[in-house]
């Protein structure tokens, strides 16, 4: 019995945890699906913008979307990469 009690405890106890959306290179339905407080509207306004000006190289370059601000960034802060940390390191030669 208490087995099963533990095994149903964590089995609905365990959170899923999204790894961090690199915002250069997400569709709108992963940026959507990844952040807090980034609906479908915002996520496809986060593409457009990037379409049109570039790749986002830090937070104030992703401030400057509209209706993305202080607030949001906060509360996705730890959850959005700038840069593919896989691919960028480059390896010192010695």
């Amino acid at each position: 019995m208490m087995k099963k009690l533990l095994i149903l405890t964590l089995l609905f106890s365990t959170h899923i945890v999204a790894s961090p959306v690199n915002i250069n290179t997400a569709d709108a339905q992963k940026i959507a699906d990844s952040l807090k407080m980034i609906g479908e509207k915002k996520a496809q306004s986060i593409i457009e913008y990037r379409a049109k000006n570039g790749t986002f190289k830090n937070v104030d370059d992703l401030k400057k979307v509209t209706g993305i601000g202080d607030k949001i960034i906060e509360k996705n802060k730890d959850d959005i990469l700038f840069v593919d940390t896989l691919t960028s390191i480059t390896p010192v030669k010695k």
